[in-house]
């Protein structure tokens, strides 16, 4: 049976994982002088130590860990399904301990150009082909065919945490805090950086926006919508509602996401994502 990897952007946790035959391998994070993994704490605690006023950092999972992976899978063959390369460096560390690797022509890394919602949806599709004994070649191409079929928005609530990450210029993070714009992000085709898609006077003009581009786009019930959020669950449940009435009978799917996503966009930050089932 093939094995599937995968890190902490799929929203996993390491035990989560485990229960699907998953390995799942978590990025890391640090915070007032505390370093964990993410998804290792709650996120009610992390944004506590945020409102405290310390800033959060995250990194890509340690080489080591990725190397000990594919070492603990020694015998079959194995597909790691990454987030997304240029959006953060754990995709080239995959590679790298792929590449230090004696059995590396039993590894296939994955950029999934994507990440939470889709990439967790990518995850969960290869493990249940695994389970069903389905080739390497079988699963790669399932993955190359849904991969062309999702799209992700990103409305953050504090332009800081953009800036601090290079995601957005000082000058445009000044006069957006300013004028309280909500802005809405979406990665460029190769999900490599986040581009601007467009800007709302509040969290409903930009959802708004969003679900607009989604009709162009043709999204419906073969689509899959994601709805990620950092700890406001009451934002989350309003787009929920809204999105009903937009697409009736899309599958919708709520989560919260994780300490390295919240330290990127944000606490409050929303993500709205959809994938082709």
């Amino acid at each position: 049976m093939v094995q599937i990897i995968t890190d902490s952007s799929s929203l996993y946790t390491k035990e989560e994982g485990q229960k699907l035959g998953i390995c799942a391998i978590p990025l890391c994070v640090s915070i007032g002088g505390k370093n964990f993994r993410d998804l290792e704490i709650p996120v009610e605690e992390f944004i506590a130590d945020i409102d405290a006023g310390n800033i959060p950092f995250s990194s890509q999972p340690p080489l080591g860990d990725v190397v000990e992976a594919y070492e603990t899978y020694r015998g079959k063959e194995m597909i790691n399904i990454s987030m997304a390369d240029g959006l953060s460096g754990t995709y080239q560390t995959a590679v790298s301990a792929r590449d230090m690797a004696d059995n590396q022509k039993d590894i296939t890394v994955i950029n999934s150009r994507t990440l939470c919602g889709p990439h967790r949806y990518l995850v969960e599709c290869a493990a249940a082909m695994a389970r069903e004994d389905k080739t390497r070649g079988e699963i790669l191409a399932m993955l190359e065919e849904k991969m062309r079929h999702t799209k992700s928005y990103l409305i953050p609530q504090d332009f800081d945490y953009l800036r601090r990450g290079g995601r957005l210029s000082s000058t445009a993070a000044f006069v957006g805090s300013v004028l309280n714009l909500k802005p809405v992000l979406t990665p460029n085709k190769e999900c490599s950086r986040l581009d601007k898609f467009g800007i709302g006077r509040t969290m409903k003009g930009a959802v708004k926006a969003v679900f607009r581009q989604m009709k162009k786009d043709q999204v419906g019930k073969e689509d899959i919508l994601y709805i990620a959020h950092g700890n406001v669950p009451e934002d989350a449940l309003a787009i929920e509602a809204m999105a009903k009435e937009e697409f009736p009978g899309i599958d919708i799917r709520i989560h919260l996401l994780s300490h390295v996503f919240i330290t990127q966009g944000g606490p409050g930050c929303v993500a709205l994502q959809h994938i082709r089932r």
